[in-house]
């Protein structure tokens, strides 16, 4: 098994249940350095004083708060730990809701959370209660001197715990009164829920593909071997003029059709 990110426990109500954290997610996108174009040497970057212009070492940086501009307080390790209320390693689950009631918004980064020693029975219980209570578990944790707000859901043989950003941190869709007005007539209404259908699918995340990295890789191998590879665009260039939708939809709609009739 790989190894875990964070061991702790997972309580709710008088109950805790040993766990570990694991990544579930992995970022395969290209990463890039940048070079001297003289000598393709790689740039390193240096933390220099803004007042004294010159570097400074690791060992001599502290973290400040702006209050004012240009005024700063510094905040030491200490500080941080003081101001992280739960000092336990502990996820706590203190209320359990709806699962379709929470915003997709609210959704950030997602992590297994399997039983560690000794916790497998209790994990298995709470995983088939809260599968069969078709709820999702919302608490706190407290990682790397912050605290996160997480939710715990049941994902096949797994607990999902995923952060969940507070209220604050959500921003309102801005108002579009342009819209608001826009009345729809039931025609075109039809013919988009026809051109939906025709085009629906059953969820396979396996065949989407990040086209733009695959065609990246393949630059990178040419140049490796000395070619440069020129790969065929597939853009189509937007245009400025007034469309008739109506006449948009139908031919979007005969072209769905034909192609799962050839399916």
């Amino acid at each position: 098994m790989a190894r875990p990110i964070w061991r702790g426990m997972l309580s709710f109500g008088l109950v805790a249940i040993p766990v570990q954290l694991h990544t579930a997610v992995r970022e395969h996108r290209h990463r890039f350095r940048l070079l001297h174009a003289k000598d393709k040497s790689p740039i390193k970057y240096e933390r220099v004083c803004q007042r004294d212009g010159k570097p400074v070492a690791w060992d001599d940086l502290v973290k400040g708060y702006e209050y004012e501009r240009g005024h700063y307080v510094v905040l030491t390790k200490e500080d941080f730990k003081s101001a992280a209320l739960e000092r336990d390693r502990r996820v706590s689950v203190t209320d359990f809701v709806p699962a379709e009631d929470i915003d997709d918004r609210f959704f950030d980064h997602p992590y297994y959370l399997l039983p560690d020693k000794g916790g497998e029975q209790a994990y298995a219980i709470f995983r088939e209660a809260l599968k069969r209570a078709g709820r999702i578990g919302i608490g706190k944790v407290v990682l790397r001197d912050r605290q996160h707000l997480v939710a715990i859901e049941s994902l096949d043989e797994h607990l999902m715990l995923t952060m969940v950003r507070f209220f604050d941190e959500i921003v309102e869709a801005p108002s579009m009164p342009s819209v608001e007005k826009v009345t729809v007539a039931a025609r075109d209404l039809k013919l988009a829920t026809d051109l939906i259908g025709a085009l629906a699918a059953e969820w396979t995340p396996e065949k989407y593909t990040d086209d733009y990295q695959q065609n990246l890789q393949k630059v990178i191998k040419g140049k490796l071997k000395g070619k440069t590879i020129t790969l065929e665009e597939t853009e189509r260039p937007m245009s400025a003029e007034v469309i008739d939708l109506t006449e948009r939809l139908k031919a979007s709609l005969r072209a769905a059709r034909k192609k799962k009739r050839a399916a």
